[in-house]
């Protein structure tokens, strides 16, 4: 059973809902308005004017089916690093140059030479040194024999205005060739 201040707090509670229910009802009693001629005014003027013309749709364009043949073409699911290497031993044998595939390659061969930028040189205990910044902002220290760019490019020689490097490329035939490539200074 309910003690009587109970009862009292649990009349209160509905009266107070009561109250509130009764002003929401109120307030949006005054959003009611039945004159509602401005609206349709506003919907005779949008009816009245001119209809616009709808452009035709744009004639289809027949597309020729494309017929696919395999034949010679790469291997999708094969790695394209395994084909190079079976490639470059196949090659080597022809012309006796060739890319050292065994060797640990260094961090500057990561780039393609063209994203590299000769920022100056450093001589430190009678040796020159290059230093190369690379396209994330890096700059890297490098010395004759060092490698660098994606073409196998060896460092020859180390200039106070550039650095010449000995790149091995693949021709046309499909062996390997020599040529020389250079870092200017940047200015």
């Amino acid at each position: 059973m309910m003690s009587l201040t109970e009862k009292i707090g649990f009349h209160n509670k509905i009266k107070v809902r009561h109250l509130g229910f009764s002003a929401v009802v109120l307030c949006l009693s005054g959003c009611i308005n039945d004159d509602v001629s401005d609206l349709s005014q506003y919907v005779k003027q949008v009816k009245a004017r001119p209809k616009g013309t709808i452009q035709a749709l744009p004639e289809i364009k027949v597309v020729e089916p494309f017929i696919f043949n395999p034949d010679g073409l790469r291997d999708p699911f094969r790695q394209v690093e395994k084909i190079k290497e079976e490639k470059s031993a196949d090659i080597s044998s022809s012309t006796g140059i060739a890319p050292d595939t065994s060797r640990r390659k260094e961090e500057l061969e990561s780039y393609p030479l063209d994203t590299l930028q000769m920022v100056g040189t450093l001589t430190m205990e009678e040796r020159l040194w290059g230093l190369i910044k690379a396209s994330d902002g890096t700059i890297h220290r490098v010395q004759r024999g060092n490698h660098m760019g994606t073409n196998y490019g060896e460092i020859i020689r180390i200039l106070g205005g550039k650095i010449e490097l000995m790149e091995i490329v693949p021709d046309k035939t499909g062996s390997w060739v020599e040529q020389q490539a250079s870092l200017q200074l940047a200015e």
